[in-house]
């Protein structure tokens, strides 16, 4: 029987990072990667970014694991989330296990989450119509490994991020003969790697790399600010290596750093002296040329670390006169906007800045004959370019048809596509809906695109809100409209302006009162459509406009004591007045002096048999004026 497969992209496709594919084989699900992307300029205020996964919420039954490739952001940055969720088991190698641990360990809702199993390049998982199997790579991580799914209708591999690098030390080193028997064994489709895609120029090897680190340490008279992510392993080492060949300290910045720099020395996958190491409260003792600040920022993210050490913003460690930015990470061509802009930053600061990328190719991914080598080893039948944004994926393909490869046997694919293999052949069919998860603060996915857009608007153009309270029922505005503007004008500067606004919001509101269908959805539409149409061609920009109508009742008070008395001699209408006692039944009360009783409403005594009044009439009352209560709020969005 043959098997149907669907493979599934969440993310990784079109974009930089948040790598998350599902491979469905005869309806069991299984996972490969589950990473976050940080986010690029128009995200306002948004942390990261995840993948969408309402689709897996649905199917959530037949998810079989997790498998991870590696330890870096874009492969398990979403694992809390996802796990919080899904009670799945996850796999990946050592270190790539411990780096889960830590990232779900931050995360309260799965702090106790156990369900990790470490495996290496010579595992195999048998799950009846799949087994799963590993093979090492080359990354700027170590232990970095692909996955192959085999089914009865051939391989699927994922080569997860890779290169390839003759001069690789153990425990970064690709396993060559590996590759060769899983293409000897016959490739249905891979999922290769494409961030590098582009690049026609064959990768610096990692021992340049540190030759060129241990010169510049060597060179420099003043302190060495090294801009690196976290999670890179093998750029951390090298910079500790250099470090202590030039007889220089290092400081740790961020407790993230330090976690994982404790977390690869347990594990055996870094090493140093212990005296190389120094504190912030240290280095006022050392001498520039002996200090190295490795700076990684929240969640290893280097560079907007680097602007808040510009700014002076950083709470212990600010750049200096005469420092050095030494970039050794290759940020995105999605960053090269804010990397300019932290440059211009850090002259300005009175530092300068050198990049690895501006002297050799540094990066962790394959370039094109890299691509091209792969496709070679492991003959696929069908190729899915992905990791990297369309034009990456593209060149990914062109290399693929440069091999003889049929263009219809390679899919570039966006996230919520299906491709699907059934009898024999594989073509797109019905997608899902997927789009991303903004992370903001504690907040999961209530930021959406409405919200990002009224940002946008908010950090464009400001904001113009304008109070108004009416009456409702005699029709008219009771007090005129009150005016505040943030990020718009300046308020004190523009009062014709503001002075106009304020008789526009008076003459939309009064037509909406005079109107015997009175709504106040119409009537907030009314003021932002005027409005925006003077504000607009008075300044040719479009604030936000909020308009907030509030309405008064004034006719609402207390009753009074007259109210009471007119409302008592009312009821007296209908209460008979008792009959006069005879003297022969009952003799009269000792006091000849005693009341009458009355039926006069609140101003009438009831007398008992004794002659004693049981109640005593009150008093008028002066009434005391009282402002109108808002009777209604109609701010609602």
């Amino acid at each position: 029987m043959s098997a149907k497969i669907k493979i599934i992209p969440f993310g990784g496709v079109r974009e930089n990072g948040k790598n998350m594919y599902a491979v469905d084989v005869n309806g069991s699900i299984y996972i490969l990667d589950c990473g976050l992307k940080y986010p690029e300029n128009e995200l306002l205020g948004i942390d990261v970014v995840i993948p969408d996964w309402n689709y897996l919420r649905e199917n959530k039954d037949r998810i079989v694991a997790v498998f991870l490739t590696h330890g870096h952001a874009d492969a398990i940055g979403a694992l809390p989330y996802f796990l919080s969720e899904f009670n799945v088991p996850v796999f990946g190698s050592e270190m790539t296990i411990a780096l889960a641990k830590l990232n779900v360990a931050d995360e309260p809702k799965v702090k106790n989450y156990d369900d990790f199993h470490v495996v290496d390049e010579k595992t195999e998982i048998d799950f009846g119509d799949v087994v799963v199997s590993f093979f090492s790579t080359t990354h700027s991580i170590p232990e970095s490994m692909g996955i192959v799914l085999k089914t009865d209708e051939g391989q699927i591999v994922y080569t997860g991020d890779f290169k390839f690098d003759q001069t690789a030390k153990p425990g970064y080193q690709t396993d060559y003969a590996r590759l060769g028997a899983i293409g000897q064994a016959g490739v249905l489709a891979v999922l290769s790697d494409s961030a590098n895609a582009e690049n026609p120029t064959m990768n610096a090897s990692e021992q340049e790399i540190a030759e060129s680190i241990e010169e510049t340490f060597n060179y420099r008279n003043g302190r060495v600010v090294v801009a690196c992510v976290a999670s890179n392993i093998l750029r951390i080492q090298q910079v500790f290596d250099a470090a202590v060949k030039t007889g220089q300290k290092v400081c740790l910045t961020g407790q993230d750093l330090e976690k994982i720099v404790n977390t690869a020395m347990k594990l055996g996958k870094l090493s140093f002296d212990d005296d190389l190491l120094v504190t912030p409260e240290q280095l006022d003792s050392l001498d520039p040329a002996e200090t190295v600040i490795l700076q990684t920022g929240k969640m290893g993210e280097p560079i907007k670390a680097i602007q808040r050490m510009a700014n002076k913003q950083e709470k212990t460690l600010n750049l200096q006169e005469g420092d050095l930015v030494y970039i050794t990470t290759t940020p995105s061509h999605a960053m090269d906007t804010t990397v300019a802009q932290t440059r211009d930053m850090v002259y300005r600061a009175g530092g300068e800045v050198k990049a690895i990328s501006d002297e050799m190719n540094s990066s962790g991914h394959a370039y094109k004959r890299d691509l091209q080598l792969m496709l070679n080893l492991l003959k696929p039948k069908y190729l899915v370019p992905i990791q990297g944004e369309y034009r990456l994926l593209n060149a990914h393909a062109n290399a693929a048809m440069e091999l003889g490869m049929p263009a219809d046997h390679v899919f570039i694919l966006a996230k919520g596509d299906v491709l699907t293999y059934d009898k024999g052949t594989m073509g797109l069919g019905e997608g899902i809906d997927v789009s991303d998860t903004m992370i903001d603060g504690i907040g999961v996915g209530d930021i959406g695109n409405i919200v990002l857009r009224d940002r946008k608007v908010l950090a464009d153009d400001g904001i113009f809100i304008a109070v108004v309270t009416i009456d409702r029922k005699k029709k008219q505005i009771v007090a005129e409209p009150k005016i505040t503007s943030r990020g718009f004008v300046y308020v004190k500067a523009n009062k014709d302006l503001m002075q106009e606004s304020g008789q526009i919001i008076s003459k939309a509101v009064q037509n909406n009162l005079d109107n015997k269908e009175f709504d106040w959805g119409h009537l907030k539409q009314d003021v932002r459509e005027h409005l925006s149409h003077y504000l607009f061609e008075q300044t040719h920009r479009r604030p936000v406009i909020l308009p907030v109508i509030m309405e008064v009742n004034q006719h609402h008070r207390r009753a009074s004591s007259k109210d009471k008395a007119n409302t008592g001699k009312e009821q007296a209408k209908d209460v008979k007045a008792p009959a006069k006692p005879k003297a022969k039944s009952k003799p009269k009360a000792k006091g000849s002096n005693a009341p009458k009783a009355k039926a006069a409403g609140n101003k009438a005594a009831v007398t008992a048999k004794d002659g004693q009044a049981t109640h005593k009439p009150r008093r008028n009352r002066k009434r005391r004026p009282h402002a109108a209560k808002p009777a209604e709020t109609t701010d609602k969005q």
